[in-house]
């Protein structure tokens, strides 16, 4: 017994450290580091160095836990300025998006593996939902930079998808096992739908406000207060579950609430949940991977592939279109979106269900959810950079460089000793004044340290210590960086010159010569552009003007635009893509084919009404004015 104790805990860690040694190669070569943990779990498997693992209950177990986990990461991780950004949009393609998607991939199902549409429909729950551990890395560790409101949308879409599948996946299990059919849906199937989303956001708010409490009351010692907030997390988690809420939901509002909250230790409970989280995601993939047979794939294998294909190029991007059309997201935007659809370890897990459940084909949907898991991770893991940059999506990020250490001292509950490296062409390095508000109080250049008040002009290389709020400007970061907006890296991006948003629009009339709409002629470039971008300017949009091109360099916290460029060689228009045409978009399409269709009506009128040489008289046409007809 005692042996075997030995054996597993090794061969554990030993996967386990395989699985991070493997980072390094997917940071190298830009492969899914999710797709390896769970390649790692299959070489390990019955298939592979045959490790046996067949526990079923256990799986779903550790994944659970393992899910609610990253959740709570992911909520910590996001700023509210963020989710106010893109929260309903996302919560949209989280809902109407997932109920879509099952009912496509439900007729696919039907084509492809020969499913009735109600197992069909249940298939699509179980792979409607994006993973939220290969989103957050992909799109935070992965170094893609590209636009704030898309980045947003699929991170808090990922993190608040998982209740909705997981309520569908449950539901049809249950519907499939009984044998009842549709007709077993009610009124009632619908009002605990709401209930366990409305309890899921009212114990998370809940959990979330206790956390914060119970941290910045008691005085525990640093290296628990993680512990204490993650144990907390499962225990908004596993209440709220208890109760008929969504625990999965709960959790993740608990974090984002004490994320953004004036929690103590902030520092310290950021890094700690995001190592915790990093080993949930490889547990997970791990265990999972273990847990599948792949000798059993190649029976299903093409029409698993087929139903992946249509998941990816079909169901996917038809869910996100309609899900998106109320909120004038640009066409390149609403394609991303639907591009970035990874399915990953939930998929999995709630395939494990039917089998659980013993459902005729359990290990069908099993096998066939991880074969679409595999093709979504390859397929789409490795081309999102490709296609954001393809899509023009990719923006260069708005500082440079900057080092920061944050570190957390007895007595400054409510400030914090930053480190700041201090790199070539920043602000500080070219003579800029630190604020008043930033309190330095050592520098260390070429390996020695000395007090700031001695020594001089700051230099590239140098390292500076300050105390500084827990709420800083964001200009601190912008002195002790090189702004992106001003490189000259970065100058055919942002605009050969600046100009002030707060001038008049007609003097960009008078220099470049196209003529103003009659209600812009009174407006600023700053609200010209706004109005032409939709009512909502980001960091780095740009607007055609006759000959020259406005480029946003900069946003207020209020959205207002703070610094415009303009580039005298315009980009070349990049071909519009034909589908996810928005709200806006479906407007100006219908008057204008509104307008040519009266043209035609007018231009038809107009020929009939003119004379024919061999007759003397004009019929006569109610169409034709009689100035017309003079």
């Amino acid at each position: 017994m005692i042996d075997a104790i030995y054996i597993a805990t090794l061969v554990s860690m030993l996967l386990v450290l395989l699985a991070t040694f493997s980072s390094l190669i997917a940071f190298r070569f830009g492969a899914p580091l999710l797709l390896l943990f769970l390649g790692i779990g299959l070489f390990a498997g019955v298939d592979g160095l045959g490790i046996v693992f067949d526990n079923g209950p256990v799986a779903y177990f550790v994944g659970s836990l393992a899910l609610a986990l990253i959740l709570f990461d992911s909520g910590f991780g996001t700023p509210m300025q963020a989710f106010r950004q893109a929260a309903v949009p996302a919560i949209a393609t989280a809902t109407v998006g997932v109920l879509i998607t099952a009912s496509l991939v439900a007729a696919a199902a039907h084509y492809f593996l020969g499913l009735t549409f109600i197992e069909g429909l249940l298939l699509g729950a179980i792979v409607s939902s994006t993973d939220a551990a290969a989103v957050f890395f992909l799109l935070r560790v992965g170094g893609i930079n590209i636009r704030d409101r898309v980045r947003s949308t699929l991170e808090i879409e990922s993190g608040s998808n998982d209740p909705m599948a997981i309520f569908l996946t449950i539901t049809l299990v249950q519907i499939v096992s009984s044998g009842a059919g549709f007709e077993s849906l009610s009124a009632e199937l619908f009002m605990h739908f709401f209930k366990e989303m409305f309890l899921g956001v009212l114990f998370g708010m809940a959990g979330g406000l206790m956390i914060v409490g119970l941290v910045n009351r008691l005085r525990l010692e640093r290296g628990l207060t993680p512990i204490f907030v993650l144990a907390l997390s499962l225990l908004v988690f596993s209440l709220t579950g208890a109760v008929g809420g969504s625990g999965f939901l709960a959790v993740y509002v608990a974090g984002l609430y004490a994320g953004n909250g004036h929690i103590r230790s902030e520092g310290t409970i950021r890094r700690f949940s995001e190592g915790v989280a990093w080993l949930a995601q490889i547990i997970m993939f791990l265990i999972l991977g273990l847990l599948a047979t792949p000798s059993q794939f190649a029976a299903i294998a093409a029409p698993a592939i087929g139903v992946a294909l249509f998941l990816i190029f079909v169901a996917r991007p038809i869910a996100v279109w309609i899900s998106l059309l109320p909120f004038n997201f640009q066409r390149a935007e609403a394609a991303f979106v639907g591009w970035v659809g990874l399915r990953g370890a939930v998929s999995i897990l709630l395939a494990i269900l039917p089998v659980l459940y013993r459902l005729d084909n359990g290990m069908l949907y099993f096998n066939t959810a991880f074969i679409v898991v595999l093709i979504s991770l390859v397929v789409q893991g490795w081309t999102i950079g490709p296609v954001a940059r393809r899509l023009g999506l990719i923006v260069p990020p708005r500082i440079g460089p900057v080092d920061k250490v944050e570190l957390e001292l007895p007595g400054t509950a409510h400030h914090e000793l930053l480190a700041y490296r201090v790199v070539p062409g920043s602000p500080v390095a070219r003579g800029v004044r630190l604020p008043r508000w930033a309190r330095p109080s050592l520098v260390i250049r070429d390996g020695q340290s000395m007090a700031y008040q001695f020594a001089g002009r700051l230099r590239a290389g140098d390292y500076v210590y300050l105390f500084i709020s827990q709420r800083y400007p964001r200009l601190l970061d912008r002195l002790f960086a090189s702004p992106a907006p001003v490189a000259e890296d970065d100058a055919e991006f942002f605009g050969s010159f600046a100009v002030d948003p707060s001038r008049p629009a007609h003097e960009l009339q008078e220099a470049y010569g196209p003529d103003l709409a009659p209600d812009e002629k009174d407006t600023t470039i700053g609200e010209l552009m706004t109005a032409r971008l939709g009512g909502r300017a980001e960091y780095a949009d740009r607007v055609a003007f006759g000959p020259v091109e406005l480029i946003v360099r900069d946003v207020g916290d209020e959205g207002e635009i703070t610094s415009v460029g303009i580039s005298l060689t315009p980009e070349p228009q990049k071909p519009q893509i034909p589908l996810f045409l928005n709200l806006r978009d479906i407007r100006a399409f219908l008057r204008g084919w509104l307008r040519a269709r009266a043209a035609r009506k007018q231009a038809a009128a107009a020929g009939s009404a003119t004379p024919e040489p061999a007759k003397e008289e004009m019929p006569d046409d109610p169409a034709v004015s009689a100035k017309d007809r003079s």
